[in-house]
């Protein structure tokens, strides 16, 4: 088509030869004549090789190649602008694709890390920016499905058009798919941001709760059980107090080291009380009595002396059955007895008092019954222990934490000037033989 059109406009273009007016019917009619070069335009012209005047589907003909000539001018105008927009898109997507994974390289090498500390870089930032580039994308598929729409009513030929349509569905698959990453992206990004933040969130809970744990513990002592309270007056406002409360039990067994040269009698090395009955379980020595076990207030008299100043290790154990009872002083059983308190259960929730005795249930005491000098490793258990275990632990061959109430720095109170210090009993009981 295009060699049609040149033929054409060389047969129409003016000045392409020598114009003669020729008389007709209708109007003035021209005819080009070719005319060689170097020859004088001014000389007569042979008549006898005129051409043809044209007829009117000519003139038409010639009127309708110089409107596609200005047609396909305007049309390559389009075309190359349009060639410039897709080699812009092309780059800007190619540069997207590439920042989008330099992005994704260094947020993986980021997270390779495994420091506390090293966090990715701020998540909102990185998702404020992902969604602009997405934003970004979005408005230019916008542009060239509008591009697209206007190329499809334009005067452009069939092949054309369907090269642009064709070539704008790529751009704009291109583009969604990586719309689609990138919101996928994004999405992970969220996801694996809030889920170290999580992680990160846990961990220093964690600590912070186990520098908590450590500021209310002594930070002085090596273990928590190496530790004593010391009740070095005899007042009724000196006491230490277990936090934990006992369930009820149909036997027990309790152990601790004591050091004491008070006089007369030691007082009382701990009580509990519970709403009802302030004398559930105490051990005491007042006055010139001998140490007394009381349960639910009913006493057996212990053959058990420890107020000579140095570290005992003192073991009571009692059964709800016939309320038989034992008493052991470093690790040697010093007497037995029964029917203490037969068939009572111990009544839970109460208060477990060191250095008091109980009028009502965690107050009101007596300074006279008060314990004067250390004690250490209080322990509890539900259940009445073997000889060798306790054997054991008077020895320092083996420690058992009490299974209801263990003797750890964070389950004991002081007040009224009673003072906790470090103690290895072991060693300082070596020391004092």
């Amino acid at each position: 088509m295009t060699a049609l059109f040149v033929a054409l406009l060389l047969i129409f273009a003016p000045g392409s030869g020598k114009v003669a007016r020729a008389s007709g019917a209708k109007g003035n009619r021209f005819v080009c004549t070719a005319v060689p070069a170097g020859t004088d335009i001014n000389c007569p012209v042979d008549t006898n090789n005129r051409v043809q005047s044209t007829s009117p589907q000519e003139e038409e003909l010639r009127n309708t190649v110089i409107q596609l000539r200005e047609t396909i001018l305007q049309q390559k105008e389009t075309i190359v602008s349009q060639q410039g927009t897709i080699k812009e898109l092309n780059s800007k997507l190619a540069r997207c694709e590439a920042d989008a994974k330099s992005r994704g390289n260094a947020r993986r090498k980021d997270y390779s890390k495994n420091t506390m500390g090293d966090l990715p870089r701020d998540p909102a930032e990185t998702v404020q920016q992902l969604g602009k580039t997405m934003q970004s994308l979005k408005d230019r598929l916008e542009n060239l499905e509008q591009l697209r729409a206007n190329t499809s009513s334009g005067p452009f030929p069939n092949e054309l058009k369907d090269l642009l349509k064709h070539r704008l569905s790529d751009l704009e698959g291109q583009l969604l798919t990586r719309v689609a990453e990138l919101e996928e992206e994004k999405s992970q990004l969220y996801n694996e941001t809030a889920a170290h933040r999580q992680r990160t969130e846990n961990t220093l809970k964690s600590l912070l709760d186990r520098i908590t744990e450590l500021e209310k513990s002594n930070s002085a002592f090596k273990s928590p059980e190496d530790f004593k309270v010391s009740l070095p007056l005899r007042t009724n406002y000196l006491y230490g107090r277990i936090k934990k409360s006992l369930p009820e039990m149909y036997a027990f067994t309790v152990c601790m080291w004591l050091k004491s040269s008070a006089s007369p009698g030691i007082g009382t090395p701990f009580s509990y009380g519970v709403p009802g009955q302030a004398n559930e379980i105490v051990l005491i020595e007042w006055g010139n009595n001998p140490i007394e076990l009381l349960v639910n207030d009913k006493v057996a008299q212990l053959p058990l002396s420890v107020s000579d100043g140095r570290w005992h290790h003192i073991c009571i154990t009692w059964t709800t059955r016939d309320g038989f009872w034992e008493a052991y002083q470093d690790g040697e059983r010093l007497g037995t007895g029964e029917n203490l308190a037969p068939w009572h259960p111990i009544k839970p929730g109460g208060v477990i008092i060191l250095g008091q005795e109980q009028d009502i249930v965690g107050g009101r005491f007596d300074a006279t019954q008060a314990f004067v000098g250390e004690l250490s490793h209080f322990n509890m258990w539900d259940r009445v222990l073997r000889p060798i275990d306790i054997s054991a632990m008077a020895n320092c061959s083996a420690y058992m934490p009490g299974n209801v109430v263990p003797w750890v720095d964070a389950n004991v109170e002081v007040f009224g000037g009673a003072t906790k210090a470090a103690l290895e009993i072991c060693e300082d009981r070596l020391f004092d033989s």
